[in-house]
């Protein structure tokens, strides 16, 4: 009688860091050459265990290093209160239960929750990585999943035409500390879609399909500053992270030998204590060498790695990209191509960040700074403004949006000259910015034109930094106008909404004399004065 496992195969689809361009995983997946026996596993816990167990062997047989993604349906785990089994299967294979993400499917109509977070909590102490899976297209509920606390979020790649309630997920990770993954990317549109909304991670057709054999090589489509990923105190280390290679720290020079000449692409090993805590870097290129000297192997092959490596360097998994850089700051230059072990608040490590990888990033984002630069007053373009209006939209806040700008400057730049008007633009420029808190952004648009956005609260320090100065241009005097939309959450959807509701206040602003600020509220008619020499609030048109 032939069983379910002599028809099963399994096939390997890379997760892809959507900064490195490199496999960060590989996705384990079940293909019956006959029936359905993930329809038979859904309704079996027993089965689905085991279907979990013979995954973790079949990657296993196909001696690939990179972290495994193992698929469990949640009701599974409330069932069964964890999967010893595969806890034992991951050992047997040679791997750390630290190197397998459990990815969490629904349905989850109908199970027990309290059952499924004390498995979770289980898997988790085991030193698993748990990821909630099929997010956006399945029934989890947003109670549950901010109650697993996952590692890792993966989302239905239909949600990526809805992209305020991607950002809206990718600031709930920042809030979970967990990693944003889109499934099902099929196209570059798509792939453009899912950078632009923070996803670190990806998967699907476009990357590399599932295949029997683990992918070598992914299509990962090129950055552009259009689909940059926004940067706010600098890189996030877990954009950069790469998979590690781990081993005890018990382990032989000459297994460490044999897994580096077998695998040119692994840079380092971290020699890891029972609990996934680095205790040892093996750099490749130093610790080669060694052995490859004069009686090397004679010496060291039978010895403890250990002996060869140095002390680790980590970070933890919140770090910026500038803070690994101080790290590899720190200490001799022999030791500035090693990697840095990222390390989760355990202590364990869940991966490698290169230090090419980050002065890559690091310095394309200083030039794409650059580039959105005004050239006169070093402030940013109306895409930075914008951009940040959006992330603010998505996060629920509040905001106010200001346009400024100097009236007549025509004539001002006709009668003073036009060096006396670019210095009062760069004046007012500085003025923005010396009065600007943390939460605000000032912008130069071109010309006379600047944005301000702020907290609804921090607009009083901005209007009188530039409406109480007096300004002059070849010593004749200068007023200037202001016009502010105040959005609260929920009022926009996005930038060019709020836009639309700043274009009739602006209008209002420069139809009073002398200096004016004219405030309304996006969603609301009318608006009020707060300077000039008009008492009365009129219509926003």
């Amino acid at each position: 009688m032939h069983s379910w496992t002599d028809t099963l195969r399994f096939a390997f689809q890379p997760v892809v860091n959507l900064v490195t361009g490199g496999v960060a995983g590989l996705e384990i997946l079940a293909r019956p050459e006959t029936g359905d026996v993930l329809a038979e596993a859904r309704r079996d816990p027993e089965l689905d265990g085991r279907l979990a167990v013979s995954a973790v062997r079949a990657a296993a047989r196909r001696e690939t290093l990179l972290p495994l993604h193992v698929n469990v349906f949640a009701a599974t785990l409330a069932d069964l209160g964890g999967l010893t089994p595969l806890h034992t299967a991951v050992r047997e294979a040679g791997r750390l239960p630290w190197e397998v993400t459990i990815d969490i499917g629904p349905p989850y109509t109908h199970v027990p929750q309290q059952a499924l977070l004390e498995a979770v909590a289980a898997l988790r102490n085991q030193g698993f990585r748990i990821s909630a899976d099929g997010v956006g297209d399945g029934d989890v509920p947003l109670r549950l999943l901010i109650d697993m606390a996952p590692d890792l979020v993966k989302l239905d790649a239909s949600l990526l035409s809805r992209p305020a309630a991607v950002r809206a997920m990718r600031t709930l990770c920042e809030q979970l500390g967990a990693l944003l993954s889109v499934e099902g990317v099929e196209t570059e549109l798509q792939c453009a879609a899912a950078v632009s909304a923070g996803a670190q991670l990806a998967q699907g057709e476009l990357f590399a399909p599932p295949a029997r054999l683990p992918a070598a090589d992914v299509y990962v489509p090129p950055r552009s500053p259009a689909t940059a990923s926004p940067q706010r105190s600098g890189p996030s280390v877990r954009q950069f992270v790469r998979p590690a290679a781990l081993l005890p720290t018990t382990v032989s020079a000459g297994h460490v030998r044999a897994l580096l000449t077998g695998s040119p692409e692994v840079s380092g090993v971290l020699l890891v204590d029972a609990h996934g805590v680095p205790v040892r870097s093996v750099h490749r290129s130093r610790f080669l060498l060694s052995m490859s000297g004069r009686y090397g192997h004679a010496l060291y092959a039978d010895r403890p790695a250990a002996k060869l490596g140095d002390p680790p360097r980590t970070v933890g998994v919140d770090a910026t990209a500038w803070e690994v850089l101080d790290v590899v700051a720190v200490g001799g230059r022999d030791r500035t191509s090693d990697d840095v072990a990222v390390v989760d608040r355990y202590g364990r490590c869940v991966g490698v960040v290169r230090l090419a990888d980050l002065v890559r990033a690091l310095a394309e984002s200083r030039v794409e700074e650059a580039a959105g630069l005004n050239p006169l007053t070093r402030l940013p373009g109306s895409d930075a403004i914008t951009g940040e209006v959006d992330r603010r939209i998505a996060d629920g806040r509040a905001f106010a949006l200001s346009w400024l700008d100097v009236d007549h400057f025509k004539q001002v730049n006709d009668g003073a000259g036009f060096a006396a008007g670019d210095e009062l633009i760069r004046s007012v420029g500085r003025a923005l910015q010396r009065s600007a808190s943390d939460s605000t952004r000032v912008g130069h648009i071109g010309g006379d034109d600047f944005l301000v956005l702020a907290d609804p609260e921090g607009l009083d320090p901005v209007a009188a930094s530039v409406l109480d100065a007096p300004w002059s241009a070849g010593g004749r005097p200068v007023s200037l106008s202001l016009a502010t939309v105040v959005c609260a959450p929920g009022s926009v959807l996005d930038h060019r909404q709020a836009a639309a509701w700043l274009a009739p206040l602006k209008k209002a602003a420069k139809s009073l004399p002398g200096a004016s600020w004219v405030l309304g509220r996006a969603g609301l008619p009318g608006h009020e004065v707060r300077r000039g020499t008009q008492a009365a609030a009129a219509p926003a048109g």
